[in-house]
């Protein structure tokens, strides 16, 4: 079943800006600032279907943990799906988020690697982006503001909406995740905003 998505990307983790992942200045990243790497991603769709399935409007987020001195450094993720959506809808993105689906999603590390699937929980997801920041907000399990710019002159591009996807490098002003098993409260460390789109 043919299926698309495109909208904004918002993520942050516990690494240093900017963050090593990234690419910068056309040079790919490589270990995170501490070795294991915890952090929450989030995908609002301004557009997209499954099928017949309108996934328009809906949002995606997930909370992850890895270790890059684990063999395949498998991430651990928990997957939280819109309460807005209807269960087809919200069938389509668990899908599509986890490969089921296939299409270009299967590069993203937690689907072309092996992974640890915690959990799949419906939520309240709220995601904000504006001129003044970018908030996420899962219920009360996840709470991530980013309003200040890291500075510089270098371009800054992320694996998981692409790196032909310009963004923009920031420090989280607060990250509090208590989403079970995962949980830290952090300020300081690195975030970014892009767009994406995705296919089969």
């Amino acid at each position: 079943m043919t299926w698309q998505i495109a909208g904004a990307y918002f993520e942050s983790c516990n690494c240093e800006a900017i963050c090593p992942c990234r690419m910068i200045d056309g040079v790919i990243g490589g270990r995170s600032t501490y070795g294991v790497c915890f952090g929450a991603l989030c995908w609002h769709i301004d557009r997209g279907a499954a099928g017949n399935v309108d996934l328009s409007g809906l949002n995606v987020s997930l909370t992850i943990r890895y270790d890059d001195d684990e063999p395949g450094s498998p991430w651990s993720i928990v997957l939280h799906l819109d309460e807005r959506g209807t269960p087809a809808q919200r069938r389509a993105l668990e899908e599509i988020f986890l490969g089921e689906r296939g299409g270009d999603v299967l590069r993203l590390p937690w689907n072309r690697k092996a992974r640890h699937l915690l959990h799949v929980r419906t939520s309240r997801i709220e995601i904000d982006s504006g001129p003044s920041g970018h908030r996420l907000r899962v219920g009360d399990r996840v709470d991530l503001a980013a309003t200040r710019p890291f500075e510089t002159e270098a371009k800054v591009a992320c694996a998981i909406p692409g790196y032909h996807q310009p963004g923009t490098e920031l420090y989280a002003d607060s990250f509090r995740v208590h989403d079970e098993p995962l949980d830290w409260e952090l300020e300081g460390n690195c975030a970014y905003a892009s767009s994406f789109s995705y296919s089969d």
